[in-house]
């Protein structure tokens, strides 16, 4: 296994060998393997209780482990000496419910983690914060608490709140499953932005249309394993598992 100090930007960021995840006797993930190189953008998709959040949680620690390894720019996910705020440094992640809190207005949303974990510079924090409102369209909302804010302006929030960690990678877990058809696009434009500026994302996401634009490679679990996955134009186009593409001709 690459040492963390040794890490080295040709290898795997985030690389995933047969994991293996349960929930007292419900095997949910059965032997997941993937690797993600830096600047990559990667799509999971495939129905309800596949595993797919499972899956991305166990990434950044949130899940432990029964079998397997992740590591994340050579260290050790599982590791039990590994100190889990460093790695959520390492890794943002954004949530289906954007998880805001309601007393704080969205600078301060922003703000918190960089003052209270990171100990920096009010000053320079809320310089860098507001830099973040601009970056996913929010000029103006500085002062709005959550209450007066649309659903899709609070995820950008949530997207804004976890850059402001200077993550290396960041995960995506259904970020547009509670919002609107009108203020998902809003958001799907704010993480191909990412991704086009060469952030690593990992996306467990129902919009196959985004995935076809912005991945680079698409994966498709059913009941806890990766069934199939190439790159968007051959997924899409050329899919060979029956599952797949019964998947494929229900959403497509």
């Amino acid at each position: 296994m690459t040492d963390a100090a040794t890490w080295t930007p040709d290898q795997p960021m985030v690389s995933a060998k047969d994991v293996h995840k349960s929930f007292g006797t419900l095997e949910v993930l059965k032997g997941i393997s993937m690797d993600v190189m830096k600047g990559e953008c990667i799509c999971i998709i495939g129905p309800s209780g596949s595993g797919k959040s499972t899956f991305i949680r166990c990434i950044n620690g949130l899940n432990d482990i029964q079998g397997g390894s992740i590591t994340v720019e050579g260290q050790e996910v599982n590791d039990p000496n590994l100190d889990k705020l460093a790695l959520r440094k390492k890794v943002g992640m954004v949530f289906q419910q954007y998880n805001l809190f309601p007393h704080k207005t969205a600078l301060q949303n922003i703000m918190m983690a960089p003052l209270k974990v990171l100990k920096q510079d009010k000053a320079e924090v809320e310089e860098r914060a507001r830099g973040l409102i601009r970056k996913v369209r929010l000029d103006g909302k500085e002062d709005s608490y959550p209450g007066e804010l649309s659903g899709g302006q609070q995820q950008r929030v949530a997207i804004a709140r976890s850059l402001a960690m200077h993550p290396d990678v960041m995960l995506f877990d259904e970020v547009t499953a509670a919002l609107d058809p009108e203020t998902v696009k809003e958001v799907l434009v704010t993480i191909r932005e990412l991704a086009d500026e060469g952030m690593t994302c990992i996306l467990v996401t129902h919009e196959m249309g985004f995935a076809r634009e912005v991945a680079n490679h698409i994966y498709f679990t059913d009941r806890g394993i990766i069934v199939e996955h190439g790159p968007p134009d051959v997924f899409f186009t050329e899919a060979s598992d029956p599952r797949t593409k019964e998947f494929l001709s229900q959403i497509l």
